[in-house]
């Protein structure tokens, strides 16, 4: 997790600090003052009902390094402990996370879609943890606060961190790009989640489009080559490579089913290797072989892919082997 002095924050973002307190430590954040640990970073939020500000005096009392403030804020700021007096508290939650990410320069592996963002997660983890040291998002911690606070949480030794991105509306999948500058960012479908907030299923396309809004130039978009309404957007992006994944021939990684039994699933990746998975589902085979496309990009051999996949566990064992196809 984060371990930084302040004087290191305050040239990471835009804030205020007492000089007596720059040589502070603070290790790791919390936006809960219930469950303060010593020495974390207290991020408080001005919500309709609670003003989170209100608990910053406590949160120092119980052993926060330093607690953030905003300069607007109508209440009094704490005098017992070290004060980050910013303009936004989640702008700078933001900001901070994106600096420290860029501090400890990991690949980083975007995920979003209508379905299925967790499991590729997971398989994606369970693939390149046989050669990298490997962070991913925790449970639903997949939005504008939660996000950063997984970034956050990151080791400095970790070398691939995989991070979830949902979204509600336009706009918020940018954000989170932006911030995590993804290497790769993939799409596993277009579904119809979020219809009433997007209109329709051309507009959630639009918005999951903009996990490419951060992605390095010469990183990799991996997407549902198999969706219609994904195909303007991707003829837009001129400078990242991309990978289109599918049952099609037209893909670029075509997979194929080849047994679908009790103990899982056997498929081809363009009718070359074979691969299998201890687990249900032509959509999991989907899922699959983008976490595929990722090992072969980073230099896993099919071996080893294969080897990792086998060993497949995923969050909440969701459909693995013991599960019938319909999940009873």
């Amino acid at each position: 997790m984060i371990n930084i002095t302040l004087k290191q924050l305050a040239e990471w973002i835009d804030c205020d600090i007492d000089a007596q307190y720059l040589d502070v430590e603070i290790k790791g954040v919390t936006i809960d003052s219930r469950h303060i640990q010593h020495g974390q970073l207290f991020i408080p939020f001005k919500g309709e009902n609670v003003d989170g500000h209100q608990y910053s005096e406590q949160a120092l009392n119980d052993g926060a390094g330093a607690t953030f403030f905003q300069r607007d804020s109508t209440l009094t700021a704490p005098t017992n402990g070290p004060v980050v007096f910013v303009e936004n508290t989640l702008t700078a939650l933001q900001q901070l996370a994106k600096a420290y990410l860029q501090h400890v320069a990991p690949t980083v592996i975007a995920v979003t879609g209508s379905n299925g963002k967790t499991t590729t997660k997971d398989m994606l983890e369970n693939v390149l943890s046989g050669k990298f040291r490997v962070q991913k998002t925790q449970g639903n911690y997949n939005n504008e606060i939660g996000m950063p606070l997984t970034i956050l949480e990151l080791n400095e030794d970790t070398e691939v961190s995989i991070l979830e991105m949902g979204m509600s509306g336009f706009h918020e999948i940018e954000l989170l790009s932006n911030i995590a500058q993804p290497d790769f960012a993939v799409i596993t479908n277009i579904g119809e989640s979020h219809m009433q907030d997007l209109g329709s299923r051309e507009g959630i396309a639009k918005a999951k489009f903009e996990i490419v809004s951060g992605l390095k130039s010469e990183g990799y978009f991996i997407y549902d080559g198999d969706e219609p309404l994904l195909k303007p957007h991707v003829e837009t992006l001129t400078s990242a490579h991309q990978v289109s994944v599918g049952l099609s021939a037209k893909n670029d990684m075509q997979c194929q089913m080849v047994s679908h039994l009790e103990e899982g699933i056997t498929f081809t990746v363009n009718d070359d290797v074979t691969y299998t998975i201890p687990i249900l589902g032509e959509h999991n085979m989907r899922n699959a072989t983008i976490a595929i496309a990722v090992g072969r990009i980073m230099g896993l051999t099919d071996e080893q892919i294969q080897q990792q996949l086998t060993s497949l566990k995923l969050t909440d064992m969701r459909m693995q082997k013991f599960m019938a196809p319909n999940g009873a």
